[in-house]
């Protein structure tokens, strides 16, 4: 495996290469779909490297790669909430060369935004699943709490002193922190940034408090002692980090801010390519060594059928939308 990076920022491109031969046209029949992929692949993460999605993508793409005999492209776009990354992959070639790494900020962005260049719902073709990921209340070492509790008796104690860090304005750390703060009355100072990393660079360094971090970016951090881990926002305990309790266990009932993420294509990608490469993603996932190495990360395996996640997509935007409109959040 050779990874090759864009110098050209803002993006990074990293490419899984298992050799490419061929090409394939934009006409997709049963037949092509059979074939396919006959190309490289490329699937868009609207987020810097080393984060999150940018994680979750590489595993499964390298495996992709080996699986397909073809390269997988990593391309990273990051900016605009994610809606950088988003509308170029709606405005791809619907022949399945081109793919989107979507996650819970793709629902979130239809109700945080009033204006958007496209629907989150009409305008991308569901595929399949891949993860659920629980956001970690993380905070400094130097913050005297350790645990949900009395984290929350010191911002009660402290209304507004204390800043939290996000993956950016409108990211799921940001509206998880909001939900948390609505549903425990209290408040902080968010500091946004571009992407989890720098999010999570500040906290350790002791630039801001406390963070609501995905999983996948925080457990080595917490292993390591650089944060101190008071809570998992799912609605139970998660493998790599089997100690540290759920949020809605330790004082706040009914606190649920997990986050999914899965594979879309533009829209109108024909229901034969969604099929091949669903049942492509489906066999990767079977892989123990796969599920074991997400797991490791912080991020559960999670698959289904097209069906299952359109329906999923559908519900996790009326679910963040009332998160949205309860907790006041907007772009700053």
């Amino acid at each position: 495996m050779r990874v090759v990076s864009s110098a050209f920022a803002p993006r990074c491109v990293a490419v899984f290469a298992m050799g490419i031969v061929g090409a394939a046209g934009t006409v997709v029949t049963v037949a092509s779909a059979q074939e396919f992929p006959s190309k490289p692949v490329r699937i868009i993460v609207p987020f810097p490297p080393g984060g999150t999605t940018d994680i979750i993508v590489r595993i499964i793409g390298q495996r992709l790669a080996k699986d397909w005999k073809q390269a997988v492209i990593v391309d990273n776009r990051p900016g605009g909430g994610a809606n950088i990354g988003a509308e170029q992959a709606m405005r791809s070639p619907a022949d399945g060369y081109t793919l989107f790494m979507a996650s819970t900020v793709h629902s979130i962005n239809a109700s945080l935004y009033p204006k958007l260049s496209y629907d989150p719902l009409k305008d991308f073709t569901p595929i399949v699943t891949v993860a659920e990921t629980a956001q970690v209340l993380v905070v400094h070492p130097s913050v005297p709490a350790t645990n949900v509790r009395e984290f929350i008796a010191l911002l009660k104690k402290r209304p507004g002193e204390l800043a939290y860090s996000s993956a950016g304005n409108g990211s799921q750390p940001h509206l998880a922190a909001e939900l948390f703060k609505t549903m425990t009355r209290t408040s902080m100072l968010h500091v946004p940034y571009k992407g989890g990393p720098p999010a999570m660079t500040d906290l350790m360094a002791g630039h801001v408090s406390a963070s609501f971090a995905t999983a996948p970016s925080a457990v080595a951090n917490v292993k390591a002692g650089k944060v101190r881990a008071l809570g998992v926002s799912t609605g139970a305990r998660i493998a790599a980090l089997p100690d540290v309790p759920t949020i809605t266990a330790s004082g706040v009932p009914g606190y649920d801010a997990s986050g999914v993420f899965g594979l879309v294509g533009p829209p109108g990608l024909a229901p034969a390519l969604v099929d091949r490469i669903n049942a492509a993603v489906l066999s990767v996932m079977a892989d123990p060594a796969i599920r074991q190495s997400l797991s490791e990360q912080g991020a559960e395996p999670k698959t289904g059928t097209p069906a299952e996640y359109a329906a999923l997509i559908r519900e996790e935007v009326r679910k963040w939308a009332t998160v949205v409109k309860e907790s006041g959040a907007k772009i700053d």
